[in-house]
């Protein structure tokens, strides 16, 4: 499982399909997060559930990211 979690093409095939699935007429995460951005009136934990999945992929590849770069950071630092 770590090997899937730190596996960017899966990230990121996982980010442009689960997590902007549907597409049309916009992507869901996108709906979910101008809700929230208007105040997340009448919200229920459902619909809380369903931005949690969605992001979940983008959350993963972020963090894929931020760890790539600091410890590319932290190899130069050592070279140095």
């Amino acid at each position: 499982m770590t090997t899937t979690l730190n596996d960017w093409k899966f990230l990121l095939i996982a980010s442009l399909t689960l997590g902007l699935a549907p597409f049309l007429p916009e992507p869901h995460l996108i709906g979910k997060l101008r809700w929230v951005a208007g105040g997340a009136h009448g919200m229920q934990p459902l619909d809380w559930f369903d931005l949690f999945m969605h992001g979940a992929p983008w959350i993963l590849l972020a963090r894929y990211v931020i760890v790539k770069i600091t410890n590319g950071k932290k190899e130069k630092a050592a070279q140095s």
